[in-house]
């Protein structure tokens, strides 16, 4: 009885976020309303209070359990399953783009978008989505080193700067695509980005650099 208590609770949670994902998503933190959080949840602000003491603490807890994964699975995942992280980079580019409906095109990136709304405005938001960041450069960082030790990425690069330059260039991607509302515009964007990440590769002149 105990285990279904904690599922209802953690089913519960996982409603409650996802809902105020998009309503954050859509509208922005700030002119977010609980009341439409809560339409078509059939739960009540007692639930939702429950869980989050208040705003704010939905807001956190959005970055850290629904935008945090969310940029895990659609950017993180396909780079760290790939045998060569050239690949695995170029793979999370063309599927970031390929799996992404309508809305997510015109909306831009769920993380930029609240990473512009509130970085400056909160310090609790601005810590979290560094964090969501750091997650996300350490690993393209990482893949990366790998590369370089089995002579599949070039040496003379510097991996964490990279990894550093490619989060502002996807980040960008969707910016670019955001502002022109166009999925077209996104992916020639994209194809000069698929272009420079394959300058990446070793090659028999660079190798040993």
């Amino acid at each position: 009885m105990r285990f279904v208590v904690r599922r209802q609770r953690d089913e519960t949670r996982k409603v409650l976020l996802d809902a105020a994902f998009w309503e954050i998503y859509r509208f922005g933190y700030q002119s977010a309303s609980i009341d439409r959080i809560l339409d078509g949840t059939r739960l009540t602000k007692g639930a939702l209070y429950h869980h989050f003491p208040n705003k704010l603490q939905l807001g956190y807890a959005v970055v850290e359990e629904a935008v945090g994964p969310w940029i895990r699975e659609h950017w993180v995942a396909p780079l760290e399953q790939a045998s060569n992280p050239i690949d695995g980079l170029n793979h999370s580019v063309q599927r970031a783009l390929a799996d992404a409906p309508d809305e997510l095109i015109h909306g831009g990136c769920p993380l930029n978008n609240i990473a512009q709304e509130m970085s400056n405005l909160d310090e609790g938001f601005r810590t979290r989505i560094d964090a969501v960041l750091d997650d996300w450069r350490t690993a393209i960082s990482r893949r990366l080193t790998e590369g370089q030790a089995a002579g599949s990425v070039r040496r003379d690069l510097d991996a964490a700067t990279t990894a550093a330059f490619l989060v502002a260039v996807f980040e960008g991607i969707a910016a670019a695509g955001k502002a022109a509302k166009s999925r077209e515009h996104a992916r020639k964007v994209s194809g000069a980005a698929l272009a420079l990440i394959d300058t990446f590769r070793a090659s028999t002149g660079v190798v040993g650099r």
